[in-house]
């Protein structure tokens, strides 16, 4: 299989300027906020938004669950941040979000990328692709919300589990 038909773009406006919107998508334990599939999110201890730096996470797809550890490669205040579930130099899936300003807000870019086939991802790989498509589709969609409803208030990931 040709892995370029493993990847998929999403996008939404965010009515934040763009270092805001890095602050919430770099903050990884906010991520259970607005994601479908993940929860329980964490930087190893003393690692923030940085390249190198280690997270798990609990995971969801189903009825099947699991903790993943994945690694940041690209951290750039209001412009991207990306990280690979598995680690740089070994991983499976590369997420990436992209960041530009539109008028007084964000347009915020969610991407994702199979890095190679693992049996760990099963045999239906378009599926699994299609899947997590509709996944980065349901975040974006709950960021702008949630991001729109702090109407004036400061944007912070403060207090979100």
């Amino acid at each position: 299989m040709n892995l370029s038909e493993l990847t998929f773009t999403r996008h939404a406006w965010v009515d934040a300027a763009p270092a805001d919107v890095y602050r919430l998508v770099s903050d990884v334990s906010a991520i259970g906020r607005w994601s479908p599939n993940a929860s329980d999110v964490a930087y190893d201890e003393g690692a923030g938004p940085e390249v190198g730096a280690w997270f798990s996470g609990h995971n969801r797809k189903g009825d099947k669950e699991w903790t993943s550890r994945s690694q940041v490669v690209r951290a750039e205040p209001g412009a991207a941040f990306a990280f690979v579930v598995g680690g740089a130099e070994n991983g499976i899936v590369e997420w990436s979000w992209t960041l530009r300003a539109q008028g007084r807000g964000t347009v915020a870019e969610q991407s994702w990328r199979l890095l190679r086939t693992d049996p760990v991802l099963g045999t239906d790989l378009i599926g699994l692709r299609d899947y997590m498509a509709a996944s980065a589709e349901s975040t974006l969609t709950a960021l702008a919300e949630w991001v729109a409803e702090q109407g004036s208030r400061p944007i912070t990931t403060a207090g979100l589990a």
